[in-house]
């Protein structure tokens, strides 16, 4: 599996994963948006096609829940990528994810 670097940026209203890899050029997105403190909504995940298949959407869907875990946050799922992982882990995935 590749090694995968995840960087975090953040605006008052809006959030943004970044993956990168030195297996592949370009760099890998979740962008989000921020309803309230403990509300957010997962609006996007992008991989490019040099990076399809080395789990990077994963990753950053994983990043997400486990920061927003960490700060009491919400995620609604609008993003289909996102929407799908948290299906597919819906028991787990309970206490933060919002349907």
């Amino acid at each position: 599996m590749a090694s995968v670097q995840i960087n975090y940026t953040e605006t008052e209203s809006k959030g943004r994963y970044v993956a990168t890899t030195p297996e592949a050029e370009g760099e890998a997105e979740l962008t989000l948006s921020k309803v309230t403190p403990k509300l957010i909504i997962a609006d996007h995940t992008f991989v490019p096609d040099s990076m399809r298949g080395m789990g990077v959407a994963r990753r950053l869907a994983d990043r997400l829940i486990a920061d927003a875990q960490e700060r009491g946050q919400r995620i609604v799922p609008l993003c289909p990528f996102v929407r799908a992982h948290a299906q597919k882990h819906r028991d787990e995935l309970e206490d933060v994810i919002q349907w």
